[in-house]
This record gives C-alpha cells, structure tokens and sequence, in this order.
C-alpha cells in the first residue's frame, strides 16, 4: 500500500520536520543583541544560539550568542558574500535561491552526510541576511545556522556542543528522522531511537539541476515508482508492504531541490 505524501514549505530548510519540546522562550527583547541588529559586518561561524521556529521565519536575526557548551539550538556553520547582488532588492527571490547552493552545499559537508541522508535527518537549516537597514547600508552577507528540527517543529531541540559530523555515523538513529502515526502525513516526526510508525529511508533524484519544472504529476509518478521499489527493497522484498512518499513542488524545485523522500512502514 502507497501513502503519498505532497509538501509545500519554504526553502530556508532543508530537510523534514521534527515536533519536540525544548523549554520555555524567553521574552522577546531578553533575547536580541543591540549590536547584531542592523550589523554590516559578517557573523562569525561556529556561533551558537537558542533560536526558535519563529526565528527562522524571519529574514534577519540578531539573537544573542552563548558558548556551545551550554543549551543551544542553533550553531552558525558557514557565512559568506553574497556577489552579484549589489544592486538586489532586499526580498529579491533569487537571494533564496543562491542560499539554498551555498547552505545545503555547506550543509552537507559540515554534518559528514551526503545529499540523501541529510533530507533524512531531524536537524535542518536556516539562513538570514542582514537586516534591511543594514542592506542599504551595503551589507551583503549570508549567514548559515544548523538548527533542531524542521518546519513541523513547534520548538527545537538541543545540539550537541558541535554539530560538526553529526551524521558520519550513520546508524545512530537518534539523529534520523522517523514519524509517529497513522500516515507520514498526520503523524508526529521523531527521531528514529523513539518509538515510531515510519521511517525515512531513502530519497530519489527526480531531475537534475539544469532541468525545468516536469510538473507536479511526473514528480508524483516518479517517486511514486521509485519508492516502491526502493523501500521493498530495504525490507528485503516482502510480499506485502507499506510506504510513502514526500514529494516537493516547483517553489522548491526552482531553489534547488531535486529530491524525494521515501518512508517505509516499520518500527525498526
């Protein structure tokens, strides 16, 4: 039996959500750093911070660093230029689309995980500009945060002191996303060493990177087909099996993704 799984979200993360609790927020002006606010310089990589999910919505952030040894949610794993954008406007789409090569690029790289395993894991990314104060002041920097979880998650979960190589081991389930219901679709995401329903297991290519849109239907199809095959393979071919699938849309498709998720139905 196929479930499947269509997903519109913003680009600023990469991978699929995670729902978890991680304390109560602190007030609002606690948390901002005066100097960071409409700051021209660039952030320094490593920095750690307690954000949360309504943090990365935004397109700045100045929340106030803290040492990585304590509690954190976010750590800074690269920042960078942002050429040929001097004369952009401040909510230029295309700002979104080079953010997505650099972050996911970095992403990848800084985590010790390819393409595939990190759309599979609980951890995400965000990525902020300077302020729009700060960007008519000439400042063009991009600023790269790890975080803990995804879009689904209603707050975020601690980080180890680094997240550097957090995925080279790449059976420690605590870091691999799984869900937690009846389908993918209405189920709670969770890490793969809790209890769960489902478990991502493999994603599919559905276009290279030079490809226009297929359209929402060929992207279905093909997931469709590949998963099936796929997961059944992982479960070693039984005769009857359940899965699922996350397909994506054009929005993502034109910032850069080219993936679908796979699912399986287990509790392994």
């Amino acid at each position: 039996m196929l479930i499947r799984v269509p997903i519109r979200r913003a680009c600023a993360l990469a991978t699929i959500g995670l729902a978890v609790l991680a304390g109560c927020s602190k007030g609002a002006d606690e948390r901002i750093d005066p100097d960071q606010v409409d700051a021209v310089e660039k952030p320094q990589i490593g920095a750690c911070r307690v954000l949360e999910p309504d943090d990365v919505a935004k397109s700045s952030n100045a929340t106030k660093t803290v040492a990585c040894e304590k509690d954190h949610t976010a750590e800074t794993f690269a920042v960078g230029p942002m050429p040929g954008f001097d004369d952009a406007d401040y909510d230029d789409p295309q700002l979104s689309t080079f953010a997505f090569r650099a972050c996911s690029k970095a992403f990848e790289k800084f985590l010790g995980a390819d393409e595939s395993l990190v759309m599979r894991t609980v951890v995400s990314w965000a990525w902020f500009r300077p302020s729009e104060k700060a960007w008519n002041d000439g400042a063009r920097w991009y600023r790269c945060d790890v975080v803990g979880g995804g879009e689904e998650s209603e707050e975020y979960i601690e980080l180890p002191t680094t997240a550097k190589g957090l995925l080279r081991d790449r059976n420690d389930d605590t870091w691999l996303v799984c869900a937690d219901g009846a389908t993918v679709a209405v189920s709670v995401k969770v890490p793969c060493s809790e209890p769960h329903t489902w478990r991502a297991v493999t994603t599919i290519k559905v276009g290279k990177e030079t490809d226009p849109y297929p359209g929402d239907r060929m992207v279905e199809v093909k997931s469709r087909d590949f998963c099936s095959d796929s997961v059944g393979a992982w479960m070693n071919y039984p005769i009857d099996y359940d899965f699922a699938y996350t397909w994506f849309h054009e929005a993502e498709w034109e910032a850069g993704n080219r993936r679908s998720v796979c699912w399986a139905k287990t509790e392994k």
